[in-house]
């Protein structure tokens, strides 16, 4: 067989490169569940108008022909079907499939693959793993939750710190507060301004300001207010206080923005001190999202782009008479897994679960070392038994390439011993009492 050529944009980690992604994962179930989110898993596959309803274009969606076909789908309706590009939608669908049987406020986490066909770069693949967490009401949903969301987010993300990731910042925005002032110019198509606000870090100010006249019908003094609002960032409330001193004039909109912006700001300074920083050239996403909208980005690395994104949203869950407004984040954890590993940023002490290798003397008394095997096994202590009877120094080799710290000997009269093949220590050892320090005990994964 010829050797395979490797697909652009699936990405496969090497063992190592798993247990920095399982350690990720297992940090952020850990802390959702913390703060009361149950876990779910929805199907990988949804009909194609509902996965374009957040108005993203067939052409990221991967349809599925021949299952539509196996479902009993009209085979005249191509691409009827197609695998989910994030989890929002497929959330969407569960509430309303699900709603009587949930208590609401519905708090959820989920972590899965999606899938999505655009071009393979840094950070961005075909398949890849998202975790998110919504909280969804039913009828109404108050502000706090768009308080809370962020900030379980940094507290998730700021306990992989550890480990060595980097600081994270999140970058908060408020539909509200865009469309307020925007409207408060006289600004109607509120859309056309967001969607070239959102150009500003791609071609600049001037070439922005010449799309505001063009393409959203505002006069240059009007573009320049625009531009003026998305120069304005900060940490604290003085924020607020800038965009009241640059709005031309109030109204309810633009004053609740601001209200709700100011209350996330205070939260997230007495509880994530510099972590949570308002942004108000923020536009991805807010002709979607109806308040907050959230992106995060790793200090340092800020050029691979956000890393977890979301916001709140009050129209995506409804069924005509009923409506369930939420607000969300999810983490791009395949996109924070590979700069983690491409930029040398973590390690791990060993790429294999074994602590222990138990050596064989000899084929026939094979089933002696597995004995030993069973017991530790017994007591939680990750073993393998040696490939084969060799000499005892191939064995040992056989350990450090593998990268388990202890070798086993199965004593023949006298006791059994454990040699330590990192300092050469060896001492008398019994399967019923021995343990390997705590440190020893599972791979673990550390700064580089």
């Amino acid at each position: 067989m010829a050797r395979p050529t490797p697909l652009s944009g699936f990405p496969e980690w090497l063992p190592d490169g798993r247990l920095v992604e399982q350690h990720v994962l297992d940090v952020l179930r850990r802390t959702f569940e913390l703060h009361g989110f149950a876990g779910i898993e929805t199907r990988a596959v949804e009909p194609l108008d509902q996965l374009l309803r957040k108005g993203e274009t067939s052409k990221e969606v991967y349809v599925l022909r021949r299952l539509q076909e196996d479902a009993g789908v009209d085979p005249d309706r191509a691409g009827t079907l197609g695998l989910h590009f994030d989890l929002t939608v497929p959330f969407a669908r569960y509430v309303l499939e699900n709603a009587g049987h949930l208590a609401f406020p519905f708090r959820r986490y989920q972590i899965q693959k999606v899938w999505r066909g655009e071009r393979p770069q840094d950070g961005r693949f075909r398949e890849f793993v998202q975790a998110d967490i919504d909280v969804v009401g039913a009828g109404a949903l108050p502000y706090h939750y768009e308080v809370e969301l962020p900030l379980v987010m940094a507290e998730a993300l700021g306990a992989l710190r550890e480990i060595g990731v980097p600081p994270v910042r999140i970058l908060v925005n408020n539909r509200k507060v865009a469309e307020g002032f925007y409207r408060g110019l006289g600004l109607t198509d509120v859309d056309a301004v967001l969607r070239n606000i959102d150009k500003l870090d791609k071609i600049g100010a001037d070439a922005v300001a010449a799309l505001l006249v063009e393409e959203a019908g505002a006069d240059e003094a009007q573009a320049r207010a625009c531009l003026e609002l998305a120069s304005i960032s900060g940490s604290d409330e003085t924020v607020v206080a800038r965009v009241r001193d640059l709005a031309v004039t109030s109204n309810e909109l633009l004053d609740e923005g601001l209200e709700e912006l100011g209350a996330l700001l205070r939260a997230a300074a007495a509880r994530a001190p510099g972590v949570v920083v308002a942004d108000l050239k923020i536009a991805r996403g807010l002709d979607y999202y109806t308040g907050s909208v959230y992106e995060t980005v790793l200090v340092g690395h800020e050029q691979l782009g956000s890393i977890c994104s979301g916001g709140r949203y009050d129209t995506l869950a409804s069924d005509g008479a009923n409506t369930y407004p939420g607000v969300g984040l999810s983490i791009g954890v395949s996109r924070l897994v590979s700069r983690l590993i491409g930029g040398g940023l973590v390690t791990t002490t060993r790429s294999v679960p074994s602590a222990v290798l138990v050596a064989v003397s000899a084929e026939e008394a094979r089933d002696r070392s597995d004995a030993v095997a069973a017991s530790l096994r017994a007591r939680g202590i990750p073993v393998e038994v040696a490939p084969s009877a060799a000499k005892f120094g191939k064995q040992i080799r056989h350990a450090d390439r593998r990268g388990i710290p202890f070798v086993w000997f199965v004593g023949e009269d006298g006791a059994d011993q454990v040699k330590d093949i990192r300092s050469g220590e060896q001492v008398d050892a019994d399967a019923a009492t021995w343990a390997p320090a705590e440190a020893d005990l599972w791979p673990r994964v550390v700064p580089a």
